[in-house]
């Protein structure tokens, strides 16, 4: 767990949260006042995605980051599943504890079917969706066959199946805080102009034991497994997600949540949204073009 006051450098300088409700202690950034922009992050990422969006919103907006369990700054608890519905069970208390409410999501990565469970169990509480290489998975009929024939030629959903197979996943991804940058390469980081040793620290440093490493084994292992369940929503639930302004950016590059299988789930639920697709922008849209995507997210703010 990283210390909760570190900055690396300063590019990190919002000021810490803490919160025990999901049953342990729970890192997020709070910043700015007004409408609540709640973003999500996924593998093996923290809030630390969300620093130039968290600086380009707060002005206006009320910028909540959540560092999930086993990640960033939160609490890595040797006692705990890091299944899907753990992490949904810990973002509802999470949401309930701070009564968050006309809640923007911003989804990244397995952020997408987080807040997408949150949106299942309190649709009252969303105002709008944002997926930003996050799948909106929100009852499909064709959710987990999207989801399988995308792991079928993704690298990282690829080397998770056979280092599973031949039991190396726990031993390889417990040296995570050595190996970060090149998890990243292969999920789709483009940009390697913005590599500072301070950048590497922050996406390296939650990860400096093989204890420290459980969420992001869990995460992978859950997949591998077969442990992870979608939310399922109600109708009632459906219906009013449905009428949220929503609105996809999605870095075309992606090689692990490949844009073929996931933007139609986008487009199924939202079929009057925008989408932007990004031409050469990676799998970590936030890190490889983040001032156009703190742009489009500005704007579709305001016109919403």
């Amino acid at each position: 767990m990283i210390p909760a006051d570190a900055t690396f450098d300063g590019t990190f300088p919002f000021a810490p949260h803490v919160t025990d409700a999901p049953g342990f202690p729970m890192h997020y950034v709070d910043e700015g006042k007004g409408e609540v922009v709640l973003c999500l992050h996924g593998e093996p990422t923290w809030g630390y995605l969300f620093r130039h969006l968290i600086r380009a919103l707060s002005p206006t907006y009320r910028v909540v980051v959540p560092d999930h369990m086993g990640f960033g700054k939160s609490a890595t608890p040797p006692d705990r599943s890091y299944w899907l519905q753990d992490h949904i069970d810990n973002l509802e208390r999470f949401v309930l504890a701070l009564d968050l409410r006309d809640i923007t999501l911003v989804l990244h990565d397995f952020g997408g079917p987080m807040g997408m469970g949150l949106a299942a169990r309190h649709p009252d509480r969303i105002k709008r969706v944002i997926s930003a290489n996050g799948p909106v998975s929100f009852g499909q009929a064709d959710q987990v066959d999207r989801l399988l024939a995308n792991a079928a030629t993704a690298p990282w959903f690829q080397w998770i199946l056979k280092a599973q197979a031949d039991g190396s996943l726990e031993t390889v991804l417990g040296q995570l805080g050595y190996t970060i940058l090149s998890t990243l390469k292969l999920n789709g980081f483009e940009d390697h102009s913005i590599i500072t040793d301070a950048w590497l620290a922050a996406y390296g440093a939650p990860f400096a034991t093989p204890a420290d490493c459980l969420g992001a084994i869990g995460w992978t292992k859950g997949f591998a497994t077969g442990m992870h369940r979608f939310e399922v929503p109600d109708a009632a639930a459906i219906r009013a997600i449905r009428t949220r302004p929503a609105l996809a950016i999605w870095g075309m590059a992606d090689r692990t949540l490949q844009a073929r299988y996931f933007l139609p789930l986008f487009r199924d639920l939202f079929p009057a949204a925008a989408v932007h697709e990004l031409p050469g922008v990676g799998h970590y849209c936030l890190e490889d073009a983040p001032d156009l995507i703190a742009r489009l997210i500005a704007d579709f703010l305001r016109q919403s």
